[in-house]
This record gives structure tokens, sequence and C-alpha cells, in this order.
């Protein structure tokens, strides 16, 4: 990780959007089998619960082992499988043994919408999460991940789509709490090379309960960035109408902190 970019991204942010929280990172990285990971959970879990506590300042390592959630081990990249009845799980269930999560009208919908998932594979990979601010010269992170408020939220949008003249700068992929912050930006990361997508996210009712009130997010793939960082002082980020959203962002943090 470049230090300079570390400090130069931290001072540009507190400058800017005061009061807001950080950003946490992602890596997947090749370990020996002696690091140190997130114990199985004792039951099931939800991948974003977890890792709350890397924007709370604790690095968290993870494995296939660490996670309980199908879907998490499905959009992590450590399993293709899917637990039996899927398709009825996510749409309207089985009568009298499966209750549906109703995320689709029908169970030929949720067929159709499976074949359009991306193939993505980390097997074999320890995924990192690291705060911002404690990264060091030996992480290189794949995704920088921001929970904010809209105020913030407003400003990164912006940011994502201010090098370009395609007005889809930042998408919208309809999937779990943790496929929006690990599997498409990610995928944009690696097969992207020179416009990847910034990923808005965090719709999934089902993690939903385990993030703050009005908190989405939205995650960059480190190549768009560090493009980003380099651009933000010949942005709106200097002029009169931002100054005026620093100071609801300055607001909604000092309430958010008193939640």
């Amino acid at each position: 990780m470049d230090i300079v970019l570390r400090d130069r991204f931290t001072a540009l942010w507190q400058k800017y959007f005061p009061g807001a929280e950080l950003p946490i990172t992602l890596e997947f990285r090749k370990d020996s089998s002696d690091v140190q990971k997130v114990p199985p959970p004792g039951g099931w879990s939800c991948l974003i619960c977890q890792i709350n506590r890397v924007r709370n300042g604790t690095p968290l390592v993870f494995d296939a082992n660490s996670i309980a959630c199908p879907g998490g081990l499905m959009f992590a990249g450590y399993s293709t499988k899917r637990p039996p009845d899927f398709r009825y799980f996510l749409s309207y269930g089985k009568s009298g043994s499966l209750d549906g999560e109703r995320y689709k009208q029908t169970p030929e919908i949720v067929d159709s919408w499976e074949k359009m998932i991306p193939e993505f594979s980390s097997d074999g990979m320890n995924m990192y999460f690291t705060r911002w601010d404690q990264l060091t010269e030996t992480d290189d992170p794949e995704v920088v991940i921001f929970f904010a408020r809209p105020e913030a939220l407003s400003g990164l949008f912006t940011l994502a789509n201010f090098d370009q003249s395609d007005p889809n700068g930042v998408i919208c992929p309809m999937g779990a709490g943790c496929s929006s912050i690990i599997l498409y930006p990610v995928l944009e990361e690696q097969k992207q090379k020179d416009e990847p997508k910034v990923v808005l996210g965090m719709f999934d009712p089902s993690a939903r309960p385990c993030v703050p009130l009005d908190i989405l997010t939205m995650a960059f793939p480190m190549k768009k960035f560090e493009k980003v960082v380099g651009y933000m002082e010949e942005s709106f980020l200097t002029t009169k109408a931002w100054a005026r959203a620093e100071k609801k962002i300055e607001r909604s943090g000092a309430l958010y902190r008193k939640e």
C-alpha cells in the first residue's frame, strides 16, 4: 500500500467529509495456514454483521470456514453451491416446508437471475478487511468500501462520475449485501482494465439489520479509487455548494455518534 496515498486521502476525507466514517478495504491474499482467522460462528451469522468490527477498528481475516451463510460463501467466492430449494427460498417458498424471502416473484425468475451472476472464485485465498487508516505497506487492497449516509454518498457518487462522460459510473446490481461490497466491485477491479464501475449497495433487506439507520455502501475498485483521490481537489468539493453539504455531513456525523 502506498502510505502517501493513504495519508493524503485521509486528510482530504477529513477536510471535505468532516465527521464521516472512514472506509474499510478488502483484499484477497494467499497466506500460510497459521494466519489467525475469524473463527466459525456458533450458528448462522451474516457477514455484514461480522465486519462491523472492522468499521470500529478491528482488522479481520476470513476464509471459507469463517462464514456460515451460504450466500456469503457464494458471493465471497468460496462456494458455488446453492442451498436446497434456493429458487423457492428466494421467491414464494414451499407450502408447509419452507418460508420464502419473496425477493423474486417466481422460482423461474430466480433461475434466470442466477445465470446472470458472474462467476468468481477465491478458493485458497484469505479475505482481509482493514479500516483505511490502519493499512500498512504490506497491504494491497482491491476494493475501498464506504458505509455512508446520503450527503456523503452524494459526494462519492459525483466523484465516481467526475472524469467520464458515461453517466453510469456507478452501478447497483441486485443481490445480497455482501455481493455489493465483494463480488461486484472485485470483478470490476479484476476485469475492467480502464474504467471499472463503482458499486452502490446494501439494499438487501436481510442485511439491513446489520447496518445503522440510513447507511448504504459505495464500493470503489482500487484502480478507480486511486484516480478519485488524484482529482478530488479539482472537483466540486472546492465549491461553495459543497461547503454547505459539508456542514450537513458534520451534523450527520455528530448525530451518528450519539446513536
